[in-house]
């Protein structure tokens, strides 16, 4: 099935030379020793994102050792949201330690290239940079104590264990990126849900 905005199953990772909290510059090619590339798109604010981090942080700690590498992304406008600018995603990583690579993505070129319809929204992608699954990580973000599945997790241990995903689409839940110039509700027209 073909999305006229967010990648397809199948599709290869977009490339991007974005900054990050730890004062490096990251390009997709920096995570190669990666077998498996999970690329969400998050940010400081969103309460979607505060109520399932730590979710997040459980399941890429659970799939370290199985060469799973975690990139978090941040592309809402600033005028939007100034809580989200790059130097309050420095204080952010400062104090809870995600174990994540945190991108700023200030032009939103690669929001755009990804087609991130929420925070947070994720794309695993296997080591051939395919992706292989994308949608939300959980089916209650907002409340972690109400999760029922963890549709990452269940993602992740069928591809680390060489099993077919079986669930590959989600819609992901949380709220929509905060595009820069747009009323904070706006979604892009070709903006649908995945399933």
């Amino acid at each position: 099935m073909a999305f006229t905005f967010t990648l397809s199953l199948g599709d290869e990772a977009p490339d991007f030379s974005l900054p990050a909290t730890d004062g490096q510059t990251y390009a997709l090619k920096d995570f190669k020793d990666a077998k498996t590339l999970v690329i969400f798109f998050t940010c400081n604010h969103c309460p979607y994102v505060i109520g399932s981090n730590e979710v997040t942080r459980e399941t890429a700690n659970r799939y370290k050792d199985k060469g799973v590498q975690f990139v978090g992304i941040n592309a809402n406008s600033v005028n939007t949201k100034p809580e989200d600018s790059f130097d309050h995603m420095v204080s952010h990583m400062e104090e809870h330690q995600y174990p994540w690579t945190y991108l700023r993505d200030e032009t939103q070129e690669t929001a755009l290239a990804y087609g991130a319809l929420r925070t947070p929204h994720f794309y695993v992608f296997d080591e051939n940079r395919r992706l292989v699954y994308t949608g939300r990580g959980v089916d209650n973000p907002k409340d972690a104590s109400k999760i029922t599945i963890n549709n990452l997790d269940i993602a992740l241990e069928k591809l680390t264990s060489g099993q077919v995903i079986t669930l590959p689409l989600t819609n992901p839940l949380g709220c929509n990126v905060k595009w820069d110039g747009k009323d904070a509700h706006w979604m892009p027209a070709d903006a649908c849900d995945l399933v």
